[in-house]
């Protein structure tokens, strides 16, 4: 729905809100002009073009923070131990690619993915459990709890099925890898 659409007082701002205040400020004026104050007519006027202009567009002008999105240590700490939640899980992250990058054993690639998922469910865990998390907090708890877990967890499952020699095997994937493939 438009704003021009929009029933008033339904949240609808923009022009029609300017409009609104703007024949506010006119009865406003008009008042004041009958009880002889010129003065109070001309400050009402401008104050109502004002508002107008104000909120013409109808722009936010704030959000929400999310919930837990506080400092996760005092304010006179330094920036990393204020953030010490989302360190966390972007170093085990790192570790997981520099492990995978420079392939320094025959499972490296495996190891390192699921470090890399692991940083996903530490995240989760987290946003659970450790009630201000910083910069880690992106939206809701919850919504950032099962964000973080599902995808944490299908970065681990894929790096224990990953080809050749899979550490993990779940017979229904595997008919569903080979009738999509075939």
């Amino acid at each position: 729905m438009t704003a021009e659409g929009a029933a008033p007082g339904s949240g609808a701002s923009g022009d029609e809100a300017a409009e609104r205040e703007a024949a506010a400020g006119e009865a406003a004026v008009g008042e004041a002009a009958t009880g002889a104050d010129a003065t109070k007519a001309d400050a009402a006027k401008a104050e109502a073009a004002k508002k107008a202009r104000r909120r013409r567009f109808g722009l936010t002008t704030d959000t929400a923070p999310p919930e837990g999105g506080g400092r996760a240590a005092p304010g006179d700490a330094s920036a990393p131990a204020r953030q010490w939640p989302l360190l966390s899980v972007l170093v085990l992250a790192g570790i997981g690619l520099v492990v995978v990058g420079v392939d320094a054993f025959p499972h490296s690639f495996r190891v390192g993915t699921m470090l890399v998922g692991a940083a996903l469910l530490l995240g989760a865990v987290m946003r659970r459990v450790v009630p201000s998390v910083g910069m880690l907090a992106v939206r809701s708890r919850f919504t950032d709890m099962i964000t973080y877990g599902v995808m944490g967890s299908l970065i681990v499952l894929l790096a224990l099925m990953v080809q050749p020699k899979p550490w993990l095997r779940i017979p229904f994937l595997e008919d569903v890898l080979h009738l999509t493939v075939t």
